[in-house]
Parts: C-alpha cells; structure tokens; sequence
C-alpha cells in the first residue's frame, strides 16, 4: 500500500495519495507536474477549510519534492493519561492543544516528547507507551515555509499530580479531563490534535471529512 499524507496549512488540508480519499467534504484535485508548493501556500490567503489533493502512483516522492521546499522542523509530543484515566490537556495560545515542543539539537523524538510534557506541565511521565502517529503542518518561516512533523506517544503517568503550567511557553491552563469531555476542546483546537485523538480512539462515532483518509502511519 502506498503511503499517504496529510499536511494542514491553517485550516486548509493538502492530501497527497494516490487515490482520491473518500471524504464527507469536497476536495479539489491540483496539477502535480510543476506543483510549487510555496506558491500554493501563499495564494491560499485567508481561505479556510478547503480540501486539495496531489495524486500520483508514488505519493513518497511527491512528499519528498514538498519537504525539500520548506525548512523541516521536527517536534514531538504526548497523549498522556493519568492513573485515574483522565487525559492532559494545556491551553495555549487562545486553542486546546497538547503538550509538544520542538527536538533539541541530537535530541531523538521519543526523548523529546517526554521531556516537552514534563516541562509544558511539571510532572513526571511513569511510561512512554507506543507511537500513536505522526502529524504534519506547515507555517510561515522566514522568507518562506516550515513543515513541521510531529510524532506523537501515549504516556502513563503515577497517580494524578497537580499540574504547572509553562506559562512562558504561553499555557494558561493544564487540567485532565475525562474521556467524555474530550469532545468539547474539538471547537477550538488544530487539526493534527483531532486527528491525534481519534488515532486514539477517543473519539468514538466522530466523523470529519478528513476522518477516513488516516494520517501518516506510524512508521
């Protein structure tokens, strides 16, 4: 099976497959010989929540000449749980978010995203468990574009300790929240944090238009 991607810019959804996905939304098909990307991202203007789509029989490649046109940035981050099954959620920036932050220099994903909860929250993670997925969106950088990737992990954490938010890091809040109340942060979040949940499968019977085409995988 060929590997698919999904890239946010704001609100908008680049796929590149090579099928068109099955989605509940409409999604316009783009010219891939030629394709410039940091073109496409600047004619976007303030459009939001649009669905375009690159198709080719090596979706690989077709990534590879997008990346190569942007500064990659790796981060990573955590769906972490406490022992009383409540997840942890920060609000950052006006949006409900989860903890993450950018690889220091040698630093590896899996170290990074424990690290980023920690200090984001001020607790102390028990267990990484396994990658969830990876998730990508792209930013204005300099004179140009960031893609920025993220790989994210479940984590278990001892007990339910109070949570520090980093308020340099501009979080005002940290709470844990029930399964059940996971829904009401979807109004205000990022994309790549939905598609973070449902991986989990803590969005049962949740549907998006971008629900049936699945992230990344996890490799």
């Amino acid at each position: 099976m060929a590997q698919k991607y999904r890239i946010y810019i704001n609100d908008n959804t680049l796929f590149i497959a090579d099928s068109v996905p099955v989605l509940a939304d409409k999604i316009q098909q783009l010219d891939t010989q030629g394709f410039d990307f940091p073109a496409f991202c600047n004619g976007l203007g303030k459009t939001g929540k649009r669905n375009y789509i690159l198709i080719g029989s090596d979706p690989k490649k077709i990534f590879q000449r997008v990346k190569k046109s942007c500064e990659l940035i790796k981060a990573a981050g955590g769906l972490a749980e406490s022992a009383k099954g409540r997840y942890l959620f920060i609000f950052r920036n006006g949006k409900w978010d989860l903890p993450k932050g950018k690889l220091e220099k040698g630093e590896k994903m899996k170290i990074a995203a424990v690290r980023e909860v920690e200090e984001e929250c001020g607790i102390e993670v028990a267990k990484r468990e396994e990658k969830l997925c990876k998730t990508y969106h792209v930013y204005p950088y300099n004179d140009g574009y960031a893609l920025k990737k993220t790989n994210w992990y479940r984590m278990k954490v001892k007990g339910e300790p109070k949570l520090v938010p980093q308020v340099e890091e501009g979080i005002t809040r940290a709470v844990w929240m029930k399964a059940e109340e996971i829904p009401s942060v979807l109004t205000n979040t990022f994309p790549s944090i939905v598609d973070v949940l449902l991986t989990a499968n803590l969005l049962p019977g949740q549907a998006t238009g971008t629900a049936a085409f699945p992230s990344a995988q996890k490799d």
